[in-house]
């Protein structure tokens, strides 16, 4: 079925919108939308697109199938409102059998481990992880008009834009952790469902935008979990054209600058956005800018323009809450249409009912228990690299703990008893690793061996230290590949007075295998570190009630 069959005049009316849209960036002024910034084509950000760290020249398609991943910056903010709006838009308008067939789908996960889901509360409930991810390339001749850079269509995509919504077990809070784009990180090996492609897994650390280009999103996901541990359920990608078309029908969301702003350099470089110093409410491709500007806000950086979307999106919430014109039909079917064909999901959200149903888990929070967060960071030379901070974020994100310590204070519950008891010590398999390297420090010499022989002399015969790999921890862990396994590694694991969550599953291993952290770098003793479940100041928490917060404007791009 076309959309023209369905939609009748809305179809002739969000053509027009669009002609319009396209006439405004085609004449743009000091309100025009960059077509450099974050594209491809400036000539101070060019380092960041020229896939120098071992992303390879991509593949083009010739499956017929359409290109993922290329799509905008920001696709978070329709993510969202994709999901709201299903919820409050009124099911009429949306269970139009045509606005699925808008929904593109492809594979959540390309690695080839596998993060186990988390043990459901008392209550028999889990908490519910979606990885809304970004491109900065072009897939159409409106997103090329909106985002700039023609010369990247076609082009292997990167993931410039990654946010891991966390939405608690019990639906009270949720947690967002944005990751910078240029965060070095390990790719591990993915595989191309549609051709069987293997990508494999980088040689070192990369920039964690180029996981996009090995296969699609779901090697941003493989990604992910490789990194933190925690389990993805689904992931959602939306394109420039939809971030527009919907920031103008909720009529514009309210942003703050501490000064007044214009977004453009010398040279040319930066968005575009001039707004004069105070509140205003910004849409169309004026929304657009706020989202993508680097350039005026604070130090220039990529962490500065994620402040500015975390505000932007905590501002959107509020606004879809209260904005009574939503009770428009016509707002509301046009709003559905171009959501849904914004979007691209993985088969578990692949249908309007799907994302109804998940508006309805995401509405049940209030903006007050919403926390946005940026994964703690440290500059290695132009790039980032994750701190120990990061750890303990993660870490609160994997046990569904709330960021902004407002949850009702829980018991400490017994570890869930292994279904296969562990085997005698003596004849469980153990292999012992070094991963004492981190926080600036070498490997300590001789951990494994230590370590090993401490087991040894426990009555663990089989214990081996493994000197072949040379990982990094901060904490030490003990992994074991499947569930048969676990009594074993949760029997090495109390030997040690090891905690039961440092016992993980995790197929990148063979066997029981206990890596020594960099929390054990001498002695024969373990000490657990003390459990600390305040979120670390680094992750910049802002709070999604706070209408309050305002951007720092950089001085040299002010205006008078």
């Amino acid at each position: 079925m076309t959309r023209s069959g369905v939609q009748g005049e809305d179809t002739r009316e969000g053509a027009a919108d669009a002609s319009e849209r396209e006439k405004a960036v085609r004449e743009d002024g000091d309100n025009g939308v960059d077509r450099t910034e974050d594209g491809g084509a400036d000539e101070g950000e060019s380092d960041d697109n020229d896939n120098d760290n071992g992303s390879g020249s991509g593949s083009g398609r010739t499956d017929g199938r359409r290109p993922r991943g290329r799509n905008g910056l920001v696709r978070w903010t329709a993510v969202v409102l994709a999901v709201v709006l299903a919820g409050t838009a009124g099911a009429g308008y949306l269970y139009y059998e045509h606005l699925n067939d808008n929904i593109r789908k492809d594979a959540l996960n390309l690695g080839d481990s596998k993060v186990a889901a988390p043990t459901p509360n008392a209550a028999g409930q889990t908490p519910l992880n979606i990885l809304v991810i970004g491109s900065d390339a072009r897939d159409s001749e409106e997103n090329q008009q909106l985002g700039g850079a023609r010369e990247t269509f076609g082009s292997t995509p990167l993931a410039d834009v990654q946010m891991l919504v966390h939405l608690s077990a019990d639906r009270s809070n949720m947690s967002v952790v944005s990751m910078p784009r240029d965060t070095l990180v390990e790719i591990p090996r993915c595989t191309d469902p549609g051709d069987g492609e293997v990508y494999p897994a980088s040689a070192g650390r990369v920039m964690t935008n180029q996981s996009l280009g090995r296969g699609g999103p779901g090697c941003t996901v493989a990604t992910w979990q490789e990194l933190t541990g925690i389990h993805i359920d689904h992931f959602v990608m939306v394109d420039f054209a939809g971030v527009v078309s919907m920031a103008d029908a909720v009529g514009g969301v309210p942003v703050c600058v501490d000064a007044n702003i214009h977004s453009r350099d010398s040279q040319g470089h930066g968005s575009g956005l001039k707004l004069a110093k105070g509140t205003h409410p910004v849409k169309g491709e004026q929304a657009l800018q706020w989202l993508r500007t680097r350039y005026g806000f604070e130090d220039g950086s990529d962490l500065a323009r994620a402040k500015a979307q975390h505000m932007y999106l905590n501002s959107m919430v509020r606004t879809l809450r209260e904005n009574a014109t939503l009770s428009s039909p016509n707002k509301l079917r046009r709003l559905a249409e171009e959501a849904t064909a914004a979007l691209t999901v993985d088969p578990g959200l692949d249908t309007v009912k799907k994302l109804y149903d998940l508006s309805g888990e995401l509405r049940r929070v209030k903006p007050e228990r919403i926390t946005m967060t940026t994964m703690p960071n440290r500059y290695v030379g132009a790039r980032v690299e994750p701190t120990e901070d990061a750890d303990q974020l993660f870490r609160l994100v994997r046990e569904d703990i709330a960021l902004d310590g407002k949850d009702a204070k829980k018991k400490d519950a017994e570890p869930k008893a292994p279904d296969d008891p562990a085997a005698a010590d003596d004849e469980i398999a153990v292999q012992v690793r070094n991963g004492t390297r981190g926080d600036g420090l070498g490997t300590a010499p001789g951990r494994a061996n230590t370590v090993a022989g401490l087991l040894v002399e426990r009555g663990f015969a089989k214990a081996v230290a493994d000197p072949s790999v040379l990982p990094s921890e901060d904490r030490t862990v003990v992994r074991y590949p499947s569930a048969d396994l676990e009594g074993d590694a949760r029997r090495v694991a109390e030997s040690l007075g090891i905690p039961a969550g440092s016992v993980r599953r995790s197929t990148d291993v063979s066997g029981v295998t206990l890596v020594v952290g960099a929390d054990w770098r001498e002695g024969t003793a373990y000490k657990a570190a003390g459990s600390d479940d305040g979120i670390p100041q680094s992750a910049e928490a802002l709070n999604g009630a706070d209408a309050s917060a305002c951007m720092d404007v950089n001085p040299a791009f002010t205006w008078s």
